[in-house]
């Protein structure tokens, strides 16, 4: 099979304007992010509505692909930049523009997901750690996941999923595995096609998650675990953060 990874950045983020141009230890946090996905997948591309963004990725030499500005999610500017870029890959991954620690084992583990042919999307998930304070579990900007026996979502949240009944909510990650999802996509190229011409669904609207509308359309999402840390970038505070956790892992290479 051939996969190719898609990059989105947009400019204009509410909360982080100019997110993808961010400098984390040095570089942009977007090149952190192309350069951790090239060579593991067949091909790379970012996919930006930005001339400032484009001009970024031509000067560190990577391969990026100009789209609409009126795209409604990052699946729908991964669609629009897969037509562009040409067919011929079996599989798309969708890697947002705003986790530069992706991780090529994390890449791999996505790509796994379709050995399975019953396999429609492919997303991933990292269990909450139980030393975790329940206020990173609660936090809405990390979106949680319910997952079967089969390794398939049920549902997507920010709230906290599941309620653990008649314990109290500091206790909670003691007593089960909680997980949360990490931002990293997949789709086969027929199923990428087909929804992104899916209207928006009731749930998605609510919780402002995409993926709702696949699940309420009935595809299946297969779930990679990962016990691997990444840190999303949705603000200038986790920017920093992402600064203290890159200090660290260079102190312990």
């Amino acid at each position: 099979m051939k996969f190719i990874g898609i990059i989105p950045a947009r400019y204009a983020s509410t909360r982080f304007p100019a997110k993808p141009l961010a400098l984390l230890g040095g570089k942009p946090v977007i090149q952190r992010v192309y350069e951790q996905v090239s060579g593991v997948l067949d091909d790379a591309y970012v996919a930006t509505d930005d001339e400032r963004i484009e001009a970024v990725v031509k000067e560190f030499g990577g391969n990026v692909v100009m789209t609409s500005v009126d795209h409604r999610s990052g699946t729908d500017r991964c669609y629009e930049a897969y037509t562009k870029i040409g067919e011929g890959y079996d599989v798309v991954v969708n890697i947002q523009g705003d986790e530069p620690f992706i991780q090529p084992s994390q890449l791999e583990s996505i790509k796994s997901c379709f050995e399975d042919p019953a396999i429609d999307i492919a997303t991933l998930v990292k269990p909450f750690s139980p030393d975790a304070s329940f206020e990173e579990l609660a936090n809405p900007n990390s979106p949680k996941v319910v997952i079967d026996k089969n390794y398939r979502a049920l549902y997507f949240s920010r709230s906290v999923i599941p309620y653990f009944r008649g314990k109290e909510p500091e206790s909670w990650l003691g007593h089960h595995t909680f997980y949360k999802h990490i931002g990293l996509y997949a789709y086969r190229a027929d199923v990428l096609r087909a929804i992104t011409r899916l209207p928006q669904s009731t749930l998605e609207q609510v919780e402002s998650l995409e993926q709702l509308r696949w699940l309420e359309n009935g595809y299946s999402i297969k779930v990679g675990i990962t016990e691997v840390e990444t840190i999303g970038i949705d603000t200038p505070e986790d920017l920093e953060r992402a600064e203290e956790f890159l200090k660290k892992n260079l102190e312990n290479q």
